[in-house]
């Protein structure tokens, strides 16, 4: 809904047009009239003008009233013919340009007269034939550029498959691209809110430290200068929260061999792969401990033992009583030196475990490679019939598949078993695997003995056990007896992996849009410069950006409760370097309000404050462009928060509210979701933070284009577009 203040400026602005042009129109008209009638009276004759003066004196009055009669017919006339011949055209204009710049499928309504409507269709037709080359030239680029677009896949699929974090950046220090293992790496290593500090377009220096990676910069450089055959360089940083990060740095060399001087190459960039060693560190450094404590506990045992087998050796006919003492000596060193070797075996053992990667996987994929082992192995049959295929559980396969192997090696060797075979279900969020045989039936006592017993089969003997494995994915075992129902059988409980996915088809919530908001000028913020003013819109890095409230009322109290971001990157919508925060506003939110975006207080409790995410949304947007709809109500609740965070906004602000009123003056709606419509874009979860940011990123990229149309290039320009439209309506 439109506010009146809004409504007003409009009002105003299109009235006063309208009646300036009618008031010229209707004094030409009367200025016509007035010649025309002085025109007859001036040629009769002087007793004729007398006769006429006497005929028409009396009624004055009602020629008067019958001239402003014609006046307002005329008026009337006038306004009918403006609004079908001018603001008809004027509609049919910014549709051309909609067609041609933002939504080629937009087609232009029939209305007016009979003329306008003939314009129309021939406008439309137009439309159609232009969209249908246009579809034949994309059809015809498509196909020209498949292989490329193969080798980009192919690319794109080898980057995610990584086992390290790939980054390349330009020589400035900005980010071309990135795999999820490098924002797993550093999100990781920095801390939380951290993984939104890697992202195209970002810079690499909020990651790793400048003066250190300009090191090595001139080290590679100097080595590409010098022609060495494998410029590359490795380095290990510690990050602010004492993470190890191993990086290897390798240059791009620029496509132009002649490009340095006297033809030496030159690096347009960088490839770095990373790694995050910090638990590798730590498991050295505990092996380092743990050999060091070994071999000095062990040196006065070992001298004590070679002490007394000297003296027995030496003195073979010694006292019973110095040689028992020499005996005894040996075996309480001996017995310190195997108590140290146990615990060096033992705390060896939880190394290993801490080494071991969990992977999602088919619980019938798992429970085929402990069948191949144990029929490999122990030879005995394995069925597998009950085998629920949609399970999946995050499992090491390996040492998995070494516990089943280990009880169906007990069974067979300790009880004769001669048959196995498997069943996999599900119990809510549990995977029951069960190792079923069909007979004899066991003991709880045994089963706790093999759990604590060393993993023994076919040949391999492990330092861990059963409960060990079980206990680093989080699982347990029981035994079921003929007593429960069926043959008897192991059942191991494993949790089961569902990994979470974002919801990007959530439910659309209709309702009230929050009026349009006026009251804060984002025409001098302390952040505008000269140098972003002369920047093409084009070239420009945004953060699109909402807000959802507790209410409508920034300076009565109420409080942010979510936001959503996302960023705009070389005129690309970067859907995967989102932004989305629920916000604890440590008050109730308004029921009208809960109503509109559909976010309860139980959502919230529990969540970040706005002193907390502040930070972190100020370090996602940092050296962009925010653009948001109706933004000076969004930038209204964080100016309420500068003072009480220490977190200032002052980055250039755009606002496709404004942005929309200058491209169509003449259409009578401004809101999101009309403009949406209108640009032939789909509207998937209004009144959500993040969906709203989703929709205005791709309005305020339909808009470059229209905006370039209209002479507006730069972000100068598009600003002080802006201004004009805000004070209209501010005055």
């Amino acid at each position: 809904m439109r506010s009146p203040l809004s409504c007003l400026g409009l009002i105003v602005n299109e009235t006063l047009k309208f009646i300036l042009a009618l008031i010229a129109f209707l004094a030409l008209a009367a200025g016509l009239e007035l010649a025309a009638h002085y025109a007859l009276y001036y040629v009769l004759e002087p007793e004729n003008q007398q006769r006429l003066a006497a005929m028409l004196t009396p009624r004055t009055e009602l020629l008067a009233e019958l001239g402003v009669l014609r006046l307002a017919i005329l008026g009337i006339a006038f306004g009918v013919v403006y609004q079908l011949y001018v603001k008809g055209p004027l509609k049919i204009a910014e549709g051309i340009r909609i067609i041609l710049s933002a939504h080629p499928s937009h087609r232009i309504a029939l209305a007016g007269p009979h003329e306008l409507q003939r314009l129309t269709r021939a406008v439309n037709d137009l439309a159609e034939h232009g969209e249908t080359l246009t579809h034949d030239l994309e059809a015809r680029i498509v196909q020209a550029k498949s292989s490329v677009e193969e080798e980009r896949r192919r690319l794109a699929a080898l980057m995610s498959e990584l086992s390290q974090g790939v980054l390349v950046c330009n020589r400035n220090g900005r980010i071309l691209l990135y795999n999820e293992r490098a924002r797993q790496a550093f999100g990781a290593s920095a801390g939380a809110g951290s993984s939104t500090l890697i992202g195209l377009g970002r810079p690499i220096f909020a990651l790793i430290d400048r003066n250190l990676l300009l090191h090595v910069r001139e080290s590679i450089e100097t080595r590409l200068e010098k022609g060495e055959p494998d410029p590359n360089a490795q380095f290990v940083f510690t990050t602010r929260t004492g993470q190890f990060i191993r990086v290897h740095m390798a240059p791009v060399v620029a496509a132009e061999p002649s490009s340095g001087p006297a033809g030496q190459p030159t690096a347009s960039g960088f490839l770095l792969t990373v790694e995050n060693i910090t638990r590798d560190f730590q498991l050295d450094a505990n092996r380092d401990i743990l050999l060091q404590s070994f071999t000095e506990g062990s040196r006065a045992s070992l001298a004590s033992i070679r002490a007394a087998v000297e003296m027995l050796t030496r003195y073979p006919d010694c006292a019973p009583a110095d040689h028992n003492r020499f005996i005894q000596v040996i075996n309480e060193e001996v017995g310190r030196l195997s108590d140290k070797l146990h615990q060096l075996t033992a705390d060896h053992a939880d190394a290993l475990k801490t080494r071991w990667p969990l992977e999602e996987m088919r619980g019938a994929d798992a429970i085929a490679a402990a069948r191949r082992r144990i029929e490999t192995r122990l030879g005995l049959p394995v069925k597998a019939d009950e085998i629920d295929p949609s399970l999946w559980i995050k499992v090491d396969s390996y040492t998995l598949a070494q516990v089943i192997d280990a009880l169906a090696g007990h069974l067979k060797q300790e009880y004769g078993v001669s048959e196995l075979s498997f069943a996999l279900s599900r119990h809510g969020r549990i995977v029951q695997l069960d190792l079923i045989w069909p007979g004899p039936a066991l003991s709880q006592k045994v089963l706790q003995e093999w759990e604590f017993d060393s993993l023994r089969s076919g040949g391999e003997d492990s330092l861990l056990t059963v409960h060990d494995v079980l206990d680093r994915h989080g699982a347990e075992i029981v035994y079921l007896g003929e007593s429960e129902g069926g043959p008897p059988r192991f059942r191991l409980l494993l949790p089961l992996a569902e990994p979470l996915r974002p919801l990007l088809g959530a439910p659309i919530r209709y309702g009230e849009s929050r009026p349009e908001f006026y009251d804060f000028d984002l025409f001098h913020q302390p952040g505008q410069t000269p140098e972003l003013d002369h920047t093409p819109l084009a070239e420009l890095t945004y953060t699109v950006f909402d807000t959802e409230t507790t209410g409508l009322h920034p300076s009565g109290g109420d409080e942010i409760i979510s936001i959503g971001a996302v960023r705009i990157v070389n005129n690309r919508l970067l859907r995967a370097e989102s932004y989305e925060q629920l916000v604890d506003p440590k008050r109730p939110i308004n029921p009208v309000a809960q109503t509109i975006h559909g976010i309860s207080n139980e959502m919230l409790r529990g969540k970040p404050t706005i002193d907390e995410v502040l930070p972190q949304f100020y370090d996602y947007c940092d050296e962009t462009v925010l653009v948001a709809h109706n933004a000076a109500f969004d930038m209204r609740f964080l100016q309420m928060k500068e003072e009480a965070t220490g977190i200032y906004f002052t980055q250039p602000v755009l606002d496709t509210l404004l942005l929309s009123e200058v491209l169509h003056p003449n259409q009578e709606s401004h809101a999101l979701e009309t403009i949406a419509e209108r640009l032939g874009i789909k509207v998937e979860a209004r009144h959500d933070a993040l969906g709203d940011a989703l929709v205005t990123a791709e309005i305020f990229l339909r808009m470059v284009p229209l905006l370039a149309a209209q002479g507006i290039r730069t972000l100068g320009d598009a600003r002080a577009a802006e201004e004009k439209i805000y004070a209209k309506v501010k005055y």
